[in-house]
């Protein structure tokens, strides 16, 4: 089969470049023949919140990736359209985050239909955003109007996609691990790697710093006396897409510099391993969400997550067994850290983290786009 993926890919940088790339090898291992389409300009500058868009590493050498989609000229989309037209690729995969991609990604699938061969399908991270601007319903109807079919990596988005009342097949499919980091490390290499005093205790917090992901609320939690009792400290790993000024008050308000290890750029995919490994829990105090790679890279390096009762968060996070699920708010999650420590869960939740892991398949990605494209068969319905 003749699979083309169109999203974010090398050289632009990130969590849905890495997934995009990760998902084509898994077409790759499956038989199929896969190349990716990808942004020559994802965003204009001004929309832009971190520091580059582009990546600093060495690209994949073992990948198609065709740089050739410009988000904000219709030349391009219709340049891209029409070649994919021609081409009667069996099956493409466009990735859809954002309703300001839904001009572009919705006028490249309509023209590439016109070859009445091609099968559209979309991963749908999010229908209905996390932080609302003006045009996000039409933009996002645009685009989800011309697709055969959706695979969703939480529930929440799934049924957002029904409450929009689009009848095409649809199912979910959880998160596949970001297996691509490298191997798993002994805690005192990583420490060593990343020059942290082996007599504290790490949490984590990972990614990039929006609003949405509730660093501030991370903050106050780590201001309760009861964990300022405690050898931990926090460590903030990911770059603010926002600005910084607010938490760094609140530091300074609740007197934490001490107790923070700050990494406040972007985290190249080499260094990933030992931020993970480093800590005993990672935590995402999300305020709203749908799903989250960063549980699926800590599922890869065996570490114990706190997270939100939001979205989709909490779905593949077994309460007790991998972890903990907390209501988004200071007292309950420093309730919960305090219980991880006193009472010494973490082999026991690491365990539990190995066992749940073995079900995040990337061949089962790929099994449920082939099936809601009408390429294979259906299996049970969601």
């Amino acid at each position: 089969m003749r699979v083309v993926i169109i999203g974010p890919a090398y050289p632009l940088r990130g969590g849905l470049a890495t997934y995009n790339e990760r998902l084509a090898r898994a077409f790759r291992e499956a038989g199929d023949e896969v190349r990716i389409v990808t942004f020559s300009l994802q965003y204009p500058t001004f929309l832009f919140p971190g520091q580059t868009q582009l990546s600093t590493e060495p690209g994949p050498t073992d990948l198609h990736i065709d740089v050739s989609i410009n988000s904000v000229n219709p030349l391009s989309w219709w340049a891209v359209g029409q070649k994919l037209r021609r081409e009667k690729p069996d099956l493409v995969v466009f990735r859809f985050w954002l309703p300001f991609m839904g001009p572009a990604l919705g006028s490249i699938a309509r023209l590439l239909r016109r070859n009445r061969h091609t099968r559209v399908v979309a991963i749908t991270d999010n229908v209905i955003p996390h932080e609302k601007r003006p045009g996000d319903r039409p933009f996002t109807l645009y685009f989800l109007g011309a697709c055969h079919g959706f695979v969703t990596m939480s529930r929440s988005v799934l049924a957002d996609l029904r409450r929009l009342h689009f009848k095409q097949p649809a199912r979910y499919q959880p998160h596949p691990l970001y297996d691509n980091f490298g191997a798993l490390k002994p805690k005192a290499a990583a420490l060593q790697a990343l020059g942290l005093d082996p007599g504290y205790h790490y949490l984590l917090f990972f990614g990039f710093i929006r609003a949405y992901k509730g660093l501030d609320l991370m903050l106050d939690v780590m201001a309760d006396p009861r964990l300022a009792a405690l050898p931990v400290k926090l460590i903030i790993a990911g770059e603010f897409y926002e600005d910084a000024a607010p938490y760094e008050a609140q530091i300074r308000q609740h007197h934490l510099e001490s107790r923070l290890v700050r990494a406040t750029e972007f985290i190249p995919n080499e260094r990933v391993v030992d931020y993970f490994c480093a800590a005993d829990l990672v935590v995402q105090p999300y305020k709203n969400a749908t799903q989250s790679g960063v549980s699926q890279i800590a599922y890869h390096f065996e570490r114990p997550m706190l997270v939100t009762d939001v979205g989709g968060l909490a779905e593949l996070i077994p309460a007790g067994k991998v972890g903990y699920v907390t209501k988004a708010q200071p007292s309950p999650i420093a309730d919960a850290i305090l219980d991880f420590y006193q009472h010494q869960r973490e082999a026991a939740f690491t365990e539990g983290v190995r066992e749940q892991k073995k079900q995040f398949s990337w061949s089962e990605m790929v099994g449920a786009l082939k099936a809601v494209a009408g390429l294979t068969s259906p299996g049970k319905p969601e």
